[in-house]
């Protein structure tokens, strides 16, 4: 009689959940391009050279291998992208926390408030915007830090005013091109370039502003939100995922969950 015994460990489950969470990450950073029907194939072929192996075909283990081998190299080629995206995630998202502040307020048996927002100026300018179908980005900056984006444009540091957001985005202003970003309630820069999503299971109708926000989201924790030029709508861009033409109620709750707003 043979019994079988299967010995489950704390550490086993862990390695799967990482496991599972990894390849989660990885998907999310490739899906909708072209790189994911590239790791399907090579996840494919890896299954393949697993079967080959239990089977003991030598000469197919033996090519297959040698494609392996040299398929290493070529993910780094092929992947040099998506590979830069996912440590830039890594390195920026989840390491980029100001944990000095985060002890000290730990130490002290203190809850960090939430930061002020000045809503109310930018809901007016987003009013008027739409309704004028002017075309606007607006970055909000979350946890992580917009230094490297923020140097790319002209420094304002001005206190968030509709009028002057306004003014901004008008189509004879030298700002007008490209996206203003918001941190600590200020207008930090404007005229700053973002980098674009290379998705390719975008709408067509999302012009480069859409692309804009949502490689911005992607990149950072950051809100994003668009005005289009074409018909007026309203967009927020979070976590990588576009909601398009949404109220300005829906984006107030968005906010609110990290911010106070005023």
């Amino acid at each position: 009689m043979i019994t079988l015994f299967i010995h489950i460990t704390f550490f086993d489950i862990l390695d799967i959940l990482l496991f599972a969470f990894v390849l989660y990450k990885i998907y999310m950073l490739i899906r909708g391009s072209i790189a994911l029907n590239i790791f399907i194939g090579i996840a494919l072929i890896y299954l393949l050279w697993l079967s080959v192996r239990a089977f003991k075909m030598q000469l197919m283990e033996e090519l297959l291998g040698q494609i392996m081998g040299v398929g290493m190299i070529a993910l780094v080629i092929v992947f040099q992208q998506e590979i830069r995206r996912f440590l830039l995630v890594i390195g920026s998202r989840y390491f980029t926390i100001n944990y000095r502040t985060r002890l000290f307020n730990i130490f002290r048996f203190q809850k960090k408030s939430k930061p002020s927002l000045n809503f109310s100026s930018i809901e007016v300018a987003l009013k008027s915007l739409s309704e004028k179908k002017i075309g606007a980005l607006f970055v909000i900056a979350n946890k992580m830090s917009l230094d490297n984006y923020s140097h790319i444009g002209d420094t304002l540091n001005a206190q968030i005013s509709s009028r002057l957001i306004e003014s901004i985005f008008m189509k004879d202003s030298p700002l007008h091109d490209g996206a203003i970003l918001i941190h600590d309630n200020k207008i930090v820069s404007a005229r700053c370039i973002l980098p674009i999503s290379d998705r390719v299971d975008l709408p067509p109708h999302y012009g480069t502003r859409h692309r804009a926000a949502i490689g911005m989201s992607e990149f950072t924790d950051s809100f994003v939100i668009v005005v289009s030029e074409e018909n007026g709508a309203i967009s927020l861009a979070h976590n990588g995922n576009l909601h398009y033409d949404v109220g300005i109620v829906d984006i107030k709750k968005a906010l609110e969950e990290e911010f106070q707003l005023i």
